[in-house]
């Protein structure tokens, strides 16, 4: 059974990115609560839900119900002991004069009636009714809201709809609204004349009073569905007896064959917290074992201020439950983060029982760029890579973009063995160590083969110019390769190992912070004024929860910005509040670049779905395309690869543009290339700040100012 997700929307929500957001989650229904929209606004609403989402909009009528009036000042406080009038018409609201809605509720009144006010917050008794205005003393005071639920204290007959309720039907049918739901339904025959008014609505009656519980089998036996309101319905039973009510009203509902969904204060808590309450996560669990189909999201979504988090909440519990789990569950929560490339995370650490091996096992002494695709196959960032590639995986790679199981897959992750290694083969298990002598990982071959290094190089790079980095790199070392599976003993050393996140970590990370959708960026620069521009435009347009950046650190060319400065100019960045508060994490990735164009930009995407995002900026800076590659060859790979589980955001070269102030892609747009940036910072010259904010100048000059080195050597 999968759990409906209604959602009801208001300040909080309505807008595009929440919008947007719970749809993504599963939203099954976005309710609009005559109760708090305004009659003149009902038809704006409408349309602006509709013109985020296809998820079907469900007017909530204000129905057999009192409520107080709209106060001036939001809210007034009542004193015992005092007489306070009631007015069948609006009034500003104060300590001695309330009024009440709809009109003709006052007309009910008897003298001796109980009221209670905003559920139980103040009660009072009448003394003087009468239809225009009933004089009542206050029994409990207390402070009382606008709009706040009445509960009078017997029976009493009020219509099954308001005119506005009315009028409000009327324009939602207008704008093809299907769905509408009962307030207070007392009876049948509440039912059948909101039919006569919506023939064709799925009609979902409100159980959330005592005449409707007793009259529940006939109102389910003429309804579509049945939603219980736990709190208004607390308001006329005592609240120790909603457990089994509510178990009730769910029995009947499956026996006659309607939907049953619940509501009120199921992750109450969740208004002002990004998590929620063990007591709220039973609740919801329970409740889905009573056999409910769907749950209700009030306050959560429509004022709260996490209505994503609610939402991924509850479709966690809903997974939870139907796992069927009934022994000693996982420890590891759902994630609702894209599942990593192939499924899984393949994580290999070495065991006591391999670290015990070690001394008597082949060395292998290999270059740093190695040892990173090493460190990075065992920590499960080139999932579902589990070691070096054979023979038969990079011809795929090269031929197909997939491994042989058909995932995709466009970067070969080969290991050219040393020329001193003569006597490495199959089946072997080789000790990977540094050139420093530190011992990283252990390699099980697999298979040890020859390559011609020139025509892989064309095969890979589209070239066989040594003037190509990636070329240039892959023949400097051996044309023998091994292929097997790879166990980390121990990660390089590094002076960013705090931002070295590996995919658990991120998606911890992310988890805590209750994200679900996050774009990446990975870059080999200090932050520009464009990086930053495509950071937040690609942040808001993909409507995500936070932005993750993530650049190298590994070996990178000579010239470029070191480690150390491009991760002082994000932290600088960070401090001074140029990203959305709590919505930016930095990392960094322990990789390098292959400088090998469309194949690199893929590559980096399924690196960065398995670090847990979902979104990835692809722009002609983000791998260094030179004069060997089109932009236009990335945009069309990715199309042709299509559904990698991660989506790519694209951007066109962007620049500067004077005229309109502004970064652009116009002909005009001003742009400065890294020499120019690296000879003004060295002699002290300033750099425009269009190019790059003045806050971060200023920290890099106070890097060379303290001898620190900020260009690679």
């Amino acid at each position: 059974m999968t759990c409906e997700i209604l959602c009801t929307l208001g300040p909080a929500s309505m807008n595009e990115r929440v919008i947007s957001r719970l749809e993504h989650l599963g939203a099954s229904m976005f309710r609009v609560n005559l109760s708090h929209t305004k009659l003149e606004d009902v038809d704006r609403v409408i349309r602006f839900i509709q013109s985020h989402t296809k998820v079907p909009v469900c007017l909530d009528t204000e129905g057999a119900q009192i409520r107080t009036t709209s106060f001036v000042d939001g809210q007034i406080t009542l004193r015992e002991n005092t007489l306070v009038t009631l007015h069948a018409h609006l009034v500003p609201g104060d300590a001695y004069n309330i009024g009440f809605y709809p009109p003709c509720a006052l007309a009910e009144l008897r003298a001796g009636d109980f009221i209670s006010i905003d559920f139980n917050a103040v009660l009072v008794q009448v003394v003087e009714p009468g239809a225009q205005r009933t004089v009542v003393r206050i029994i409990s005071g207390g402070q009382i809201g606008s709009n706040k639920a009445v509960t009078v204290h017997r029976p009493i007959t009020l219509p099954v709809l308001t005119d506005k309720d009315r009028s409000a039907i009327a324009i939602g049918l207008g704008l093809g609204i299907s769905h509408v739901a009962l307030s207070f339904a007392n009876r049948a025959e509440d039912v059948d004349e909101v039919r006569s008014l919506a023939k064709d609505a799925f009609i979902i009656s409100k159980i959330e009073c005592r005449n409707g519980l007793d009259n529940l089998r006939a109102i389910t036996e003429r309804t579509d569905a049945i939603l219980i309101d736990r709190g208004d319905l607390s308001r006329e039973i005592p609240i120790e007896r909603i457990p089994a009510a509510q178990k009730y009203i769910i029995r009947t509902a499956k026996e006659i064959g309607r939907k049953v969904y619940v509501a009120t204060n199921l992750l109450e808590s969740m208004v002002s917290s990004p998590l929620p309450t063990r007591a709220e996560v039973n609740d919801i669990f329970n409740t889905l074992q009573d056999g409910a189909d769907g749950l209700v999201l009030a306050a959560e979504t429509a004022v709260g201020k996490y209505p994503i988090n609610c939402a991924a909440m509850v479709v966690k519990l809903g997974r939870e439950y139907r796992s069927g789990i009934t022994g000693l569950p996982s420890l590891e929560g759902f994630s609702l983060l894209p599942e990593p490339h192939g499924g899984h995370l393949n994580i290999s650490l070495a065991s006591s029982n391999d670290l015990m091996e070690i001394s008597g096992l082949q060395r292998l002494i290999l270059p740093e760029e190695s040892l990173r695709d090493a460190q990075q196959i065992a920590l499960g960032v080139y999932s579902p890579l589990t070691g070096f590639m054979c023979r038969l995986e990079i011809e795929d790679v090269l031929s197909n973009h997939r491994l042989p199981n058909g995932h995709v897959w466009t970067m070969p992750i080969i290991l050219q063995i040393p020329a001193e290694a003569k006597n490495v083969s199959k089946g072997d298990r080789v000790a990977l160590y540094s050139a420093s002598g530190h011992c990283h990982s252990l390699l099980d071959v697999s298979e040890v083969f020859q390559v011609d290094l020139h025509q892989l190089a064309s095969r890979w790079f589209g070239t066989e110019s040594a003037d190509h980095p990636g070329v240039a790199r892959l023949l400097s070392n051996g044309s023998v390769l091994a292929a097997g599976a790879v166990r980390l003993v121990e990660p390089l050393k590094s002076s960013w190992q705090a931002y070295e996140l590996t995919p658990e970590q991120c998606r911890f990370i992310f988890g805590q912070k209750g994200w679900t959708r996050v774009v990446g960026f990975n870059g080999s620069s200090v932050p520009h004024r464009v990086h930053e521009h495509i950071q937040l435009t690609a942040l808001e347009s993909t409507l995500a929860d936070g932005l993750f950046i993530s650049p190298d650190i590994g070996a990178n060319k000579s010239g470029n910005f070191s480690p150390r400065a491009i991760l002082k100019a994000y932290e600088i960045l960070l401090e001074f509040g140029v990203y959305p508060k709590d919505r930016a994490v930095l990392g960094a990735l322990a990789s390098y670049p292959r400088y090998s164009g469309p194949r690199e930009a893929v590559f980096k995407a399924l690196c960065h779905k398995n670090l847990g995002c979902s979104h990835f900026i692809i722009s002609p800076g983000s791998a260094d395309f030179g004069n060997f590659y089109n932009f236009d060859d990335t945009r069309r790979l990715f199309e042709r690869l299509n559904n990698l589980g991660i989506e790519p955001v694209f951007f066109d070269s962007i620049g500067w543009d004077t005229l309109s102030s502004s970064y652009t892609n116009a002909p005009q747009a001003l742009s400065l290339g890294i020499d120019e940036i690296r000879e003004a910072l060295k002699s002290g010259l300033p750099v425009p700040d269009w190019s790059i904010r003045p806050i971060v100048q200023d920290a890099l000059r106070a890097e060379i100012a303290s001898g620190q080195e900020i260009f690679q050597l």
